[in-house]
């Protein structure tokens, strides 16, 4: 039952609710520890990654700007359609990868495996369509002879090539892994470390696919 006071006046005063305790704000985990995805050291190797062809490319645009006719004429003389396939085959193998990643954390290890059975299969079509590239390059006359613009073409396909295969042996140990049960739900960090430097090895070549085939 409520009961009011009487004022000095013989006024009648409410009562006064007590006052109501604040909602405690709410509260978020400091950023070191939030789990990152993969480990450190790939994403220092990653870094460094980027660094290594930053270099390559201030060699790309230094090399244009002395001699901007043969870069002009220089997308001509390579093989467009290897370089929209090897394109469609990263990426299509990236995905995958973005896959098996997706289904590990879920707990479906199964699928997790078959997709990263996909993506291996997928990615080794790379080096298989490279191979061809440089044999069609040398039977039109494209060695270390024909010119600057060709010189730096095989300067970064071949070091972008070499990352490559680095990637697939990696897809190779984390299918064996998945198919011993070495990863889980609790214990995915391989496999997504992996995926990223894939996402790497594919940013490169879409800059590279630009620059040499497409002339961006």
């Amino acid at each position: 039952m409520t009961t009011c006071t009487l004022s000095p006046d013989g006024l009648a005063v409410p009562p006064v609710a007590p006052p109501q305790p604040m909602p405690e704000a709410p509260t978020y985990a400091p950023l070191r520890d939030m789990q990152r995805p993969g480990y450190k050291a790939m994403w220092i190797g990653i870094c460094l990654e980027c660094l290594e062809f930053t270099v390559f490319f201030a060699v790309y645009f230094t090399a244009r700007w002395h001699y901007p006719q043969a870069f002009q004429e220089g997308p001509t003389r390579l093989s467009t359609l290897s370089g929209l396939c090897i394109t469609l085959v990263m990426v299509s193998s990236g995905f995958m990868l973005t896959r098996m990643v997706h289904h590990l954390e879920a707990g479906r290890r199964q699928r997790a495996t078959v997709w990263m059975a996909a993506a291996l299969a997928t990615g080794l079509v790379y080096p298989v369509l490279k191979i061809f590239e440089w044999q069609w390059n040398l039977a039109q006359g494209l060695d270390a002879s024909a010119g600057i613009f060709v010189v730096v073409y095989y300067y970064l396909t071949i070091n972008h090539f070499i990352h490559a295969c680095w990637g697939l042996m990696g897809m190779a140990w984390i299918l064996v892994g998945l198919c011993a049960g070495s990863y889980s739900a609790d214990d995915c960090r391989g496999p997504q470390a992996l995926a990223i430097y894939w996402h790497a090895t594919d940013l490169v070549w879409l800059m590279i696919f630009a620059l040499f085939y497409a002339f961006v």
